[in-house]
């Protein structure tokens, strides 16, 4: 590193105590955070201002705001932090000469899929740990330090390895209560039943009465979610029928929480994929990968 880049690089000190002000909008939150005097956050600041050559506070009084310069840099700032984190938390597992597999994944499938399934991964790999983050939206695995992701769609994620890991079958399923409610007997008696919606999955509905010659069915009326977890916890709650994924729901048609309308299903156009950086080579993820297969194989069809 030249002396022209040292002279920019400030200490992680100082860039700590930035980011703590910023999100409290207070030194003296920031010091109790960080178990340091308010008048040492102040100095570190201070010392951050120097180097930037701009206010990144306005003090009035006891309190702190953010100037224009001094929100910049907290957006910029906060995941450089973060990811010096995950690095360091890394370096610390293979110190411990353990191995932290660090795997992205979607919510309602870590929830109801993968993490009751855990348990066996962890007894036949005890040198193994493994690290879950939840994400919705499309990211970089190598920026973010991901030696894994499970993804839902298209095989179209560039730099990438990507693993067919199965496809999704869809189910109209409904809460006993709700059946004799609606005294729902086939598909034909949904009209005019309140349908719960997903947003991940916006025309399924639509997509399922198409497929089976029902066009005249309206599919906009019902309850709008999120997430799958919300779908389904809606679906006990008697809020609506809705259109889930078989692998989701094994278990709930299983103890009769959730009944199914139909036996007809539809096939979604995108599937989950287990994806890895294209360049990896991680004996620890291949073994991952084989026991996801595993676990897979030996589920219901999706």
């Amino acid at each position: 590193m030249s002396s022209t880049q040292r002279q920019y690089l400030p200490s992680i000190s100082a860039m700590r105590c930035f980011e703590a002000a910023s999100r409290h909008q207070s030194f003296t939150q920031a010091a109790e955070e960080l178990y340091l005097t308010q008048s040492a956050v102040s100095r570190q600041v201070k010392e951050l201002e120097q180097l930037i050559g701009a206010q990144l506070f306005r003090r009035t009084g006891r309190e702190v705001v953010l100037t224009r310069a001094g929100q910049q840099l907290a957006a910029d700032i906060r995941p450089e932090l973060d990811n010096i984190r995950r690095i360091v938390m890394k370096a610390v597992s293979a110190g411990n000469l353990n191995s932290t597999l660090r795997i992205a994944t979607l919510p309602t499938f870590a929830s109801l899929w993968l993490i009751p399934r855990l348990e066996n991964f962890l007894q036949r790999h005890q040198d193994i740990e493994i690290s879950l983050s939840t994400r919705l939206k499309p990211f970089d695995l190598v920026e973010e330090h991901f030696d894994a992701a499970i993804h839902f769609g298209q095989e179209n994620w560039p730099n990438t390895d990507m693993r067919l890991f199965f496809t999704e079958r869809m189910l109209p399923v409904a809460s006993p209560k709700l059946v004799r409610r609606y005294k729902l007997t086939s598909l034909r008696s949904l009209n005019g039943v309140p349908l719960l919606h997903t947003s991940t999955r916006p025309t399924a509905w639509e997509d399922f009465f198409l497929n089976l010659g029902l066009e005249e069915y309206s599919t906009l009326k019902g309850r709008q979610f999120d997430q799958f977890s919300m779908v389904i916890a809606a679906a006990h709650a008697s809020l609506g029928v809705a259109l889930l994924p078989k692998y989701l729901i094994k278990k709930d048609l299983e103890d009769g929480s959730l009944v199914a309308i139909s036996s007809a299903e539809i096939a979604t156009q995108n599937s989950y994929y287990f994806v890895t950086p294209s360049d990896q080579d991680n004996d620890n993820v291949e073994k991952f990968r084989t026991w996801m297969f595993e676990q897979a194989n030996h589920s219901p069809r999706v």
